[in-house]
């Protein structure tokens, strides 16, 4: 009995291009519909709540993003040991702290520390009557979209490398 199924050594990670381009698709749609929460909740001038839904989506949308990818920590847990060594370089390589972990409110908050800046005028301009509370929406929606297109891109890139590997490959970035 022939089969094409690609070898079960890549786990739940997409096995080719398109796969890894469907990944991404569902990445960003599920990052589009949380952003616009975030911009939306960023909107309200009570103060620190749009932080704690921030805080609280970026906890629940980066693990659902690595899981798109195959990437979670229960789907990693799973593969090949082999695969599973090269993939934790290549996560080491990418430098991402949320790839095939679990949060944890530290983490949250340090990668919250990564657009502070954003965030602290965020909390500024609600103020102002009505632009203030569009341009907090604005920069709360930029703020988590720019987070998740960061951890969609790590998560490309280390799937690529144990694409690489699967294929008997040098992995992208790898010496020679």
């Amino acid at each position: 009995m022939h089969t094409d199924a690609p070898p079960p050594w890549l786990g739940a990670m997409p096995r080719d291009a398109q796969a890894l381009q469907q990944a991404q698709q569902r990445s960003r749609a599920l990052l589009h519909q949380r952003a616009l929460v975030a911009g939306a909740v960023s909107a309200v001038p009570i103060p620190g709540l749009d932080w704690a839904v921030d805080a609280a989506l970026l906890s629940k949308l980066l693990p659902q993003i690595s899981e798109h990818f195959g990437l979670s920590p229960e789907q990693l847990d799973a593969l090949d040991p082999d695969l599973r060594a090269h993939v934790q370089k290549a996560v080491a390589m990418v430098g991402s702290v949320f790839i095939g972990k679990l949060l944890t409110r530290q983490m949250i908050l340090r990668l919250a520390r990564t657009v502070g800046l954003r965030m602290g005028s965020k909390q500024l301009v609600k103020f102002i009557p009505f632009a203030g509370q569009a341009i907090a929406a604005a920069v709360g929606y930029g703020a988590l979209r720019y987070l998740g297109e960061r951890h969609i891109q790590d998560c490309v890139r280390v799937v690529q490398q144990a694409q690489a590997v699967q294929a008997g490959a040098q992995p992208p970035g790898s010496p020679p």
